[in-house]
């Protein structure tokens, strides 16, 4: 049987590139500094960049009061459109979308990342799904300076109504298939040491 001649439909609960978005909030020279673990962070972070790029999807960027915190890290900052100021913790505001009834586009499922979890990430989670977006939260590519914080936003966002996931299983959902170009891309993304 030929993959064109699939009977079982697929999950509506897999990601589509033609479906997302992805957003970094506020991972700037004075926040980054202070997570455990940033260079992996940092990472999964320009790994979900890349392959958003591979396959042409939007990308946004927050920046909470960049006066004091300073820019995005430049590693980032390199694959990424002019970020969009903030002073209000969630970004959805900054994004100056309509609700996801409203949009013209079909780009309603929207990848989350950065920091710090249980502040400016979360109240964007929650401010995405109350204006009816399906967020999806890469739990490797969202970090917070105390582990606790992190665990608690994670179970809160996950019982709010985002989906929980990993990186790498978001890049091989936009991905799809093997054997082709953007499978290689993929694969090299994630076997590159950080």
């Amino acid at each position: 049987m030929s993959e064109s001649s699939h009977l079982i439909p697929r999950s509506i609960d897999l990601l589509s590139h033609q479906e997302c978005q992805l957003v970094v909030v506020d991972v700037q020279e004075k926040l980054l500094p202070v997570i455990p673990d940033r260079e992996k962070l940092t990472q999964r972070i320009r790994q979900l960049l890349q392959a958003a790029a591979l396959f042409e999807i939007p990308l946004h960027c927050s920046e909470q009061y960049p006066k004091g915190l300073g820019a995005t890290v430049p590693e980032l900052a390199e694959l990424l459109p002019a970020s969009k100021e903030k002073l209000r913790f969630s970004a959805a505001e900054c994004l100056g979308w309509e609700t996801a009834v409203n949009t013209i586009d079909s780009r309603t499922r929207i990848v989350l990342t950065g920091i710090e979890a249980h502040i400016c990430v979360q109240q964007t989670a929650l401010d995405l799904l109350a204006a009816g977006y399906r967020v999806i939260i890469p739990v490797d590519a969202i970090a917070s300076r105390n582990q606790l914080d992190w665990e608690i936003a994670i179970k809160r966002m996950e019982n709010s109504g985002a989906c929980i996931t990993t990186t790498e299983s978001i890049l091989f959902e936009w991905c799809e298939v093997a054997g082709t170009a953007e499978f290689k891309q993929i694969s090299r993304l994630v076997t590159e040491k950080p």
